[in-house]
């Protein structure tokens, strides 16, 4: 969907009629349903609309707030998205403890070479306040002493800083129905293997059990499903002989920030679009993205030989047709 049309999304307890109620109020109004998705998962409902709002019989904020309060009613949280309410977009940014993909943001942030605002930064422990303080940035810590997100004040920090994008660097934790949902296609992770490869908190770990060669990281749209979401760069590098986890790290981590950033910027240029869960660039033509291996790996790849038996039944019509002559 391009974003020439509104969306809307509705979260909440699932329950019946919740569709027919919104469409409803969008049809009393004029407003044409171009595409719209739902989902349920662990009881929680998701309903992603994108419309057209060209012809509607009122404002703006007239629908906004006749959603808010249907929402209201329900018992389901509804946001709008206009697509011309703002120019310069907000990112919130998700950390655990590894300093190195929130590092390359501010860095990326700083010189100008992301085109948005990096409002906040939340972690669920506090050990990289002080990186963000440096760059003064809000931080806010939402974990208990072990670490355990408080995801109600999550929700909460996201909405007060009007996030439009949300970046894992590194968040160590899962987000659950209820953060996904409402910002589906719009958090973005970076993970430390070539997915759908070695899943979970230790890849690299895994990548050195399964002896692989050729290790990398993936930065990717996230979905409910634990790292499975649509992959929009990856990078790859060659696993050293009698490696240690600690040199996967060091070798990954440089890539796990440029993927990430690449990622950002794909999306907040919307550069990037998802077809039937695989991402695809918008403009192929237009872009100079690396979304996978350099493009002079093609140029190493030999064209022969290939399944098929034509090379060679021609080969013998050839030989044939000499011993006729002669």
């Amino acid at each position: 969907m391009t974003r020439e049309f509104t969306k809307i999304t509705v979260v909440g307890e699932d329950d019946t009629g919740l569709i027919a109620e919104v469409t409803t109020l969008l049809f009393e109004r004029s407003i044409n349903i171009e595409d719209l998705d739902q989902a349920v998962r662990e009881g929680v409902f998701r309903m992603t609309m994108h419309v057209d709002t060209a012809e509607m019989v009122c404002t703006e904020e007239k629908l906004r707030t006749d959603l808010h309060e249907l929402g209201d009613e329900l018992g389901v949280d509804v946001q709008v998205q206009f697509p011309t309410e703002r120019e310069t977009q907000q990112i919130a940014v998700l950390v655990t403890k590894e300093s190195h993909c929130l590092e390359a943001i501010f860095e990326a942030w700083a010189s100008g070479n992301i085109g948005a605002e990096v409002s906040v930064v939340i972690g669920n422990h506090s050990d990289l306040e002080p990186l963000a303080e440096k760059y003064q940035v809000p931080f806010h810590d939402i974990g208990d002493d072990n670490g355990n997100p408080d995801e109600g004040e999550l929700l909460d920090l996201l909405a007060e800083y009007d996030a439009d994008l949300i970046v894992l660097a590194r968040y160590m934790r899962i987000l659950s129905p209820d953060v996904v949902f409402r910002y589906e296609s719009r958090i973005i992770n970076v993970h430390p293997s070539l997915l759908p490869s070695f899943p979970g908190a230790e890849a690299y770990l895994q990548a050195l059990e399964e002896g692989v060669r050729l290790a990398g990281v993936t930065a990717h749209y996230v979905t409910t499903d634990l790292d499975q979401g649509p992959i929009i760069t990856q990078r790859a590098f060659n696993v050293p002989p009698d490696s240690e986890v600690e040199d996967l790290r060091r070798l990954g981590q440089p890539l796990e920030a440029e993927a990430l950033l690449e990622a950002i910027r794909l999306h907040l240029n919307d550069e990037v679009t998802v077809h039937r869960g695989r991402t695809q660039l918008r403009d192929p033509d237009e872009s100079d993205a690396q979304l996978g291996a350099p493009s002079e790996l093609n140029d190493m790849i030999p064209d022969r030989p290939i399944d098929g038996l034509g090379e060679f039944v021609a080969g013998q019509d050839e030989d044939a047709e000499v011993e006729a002559d002669d």
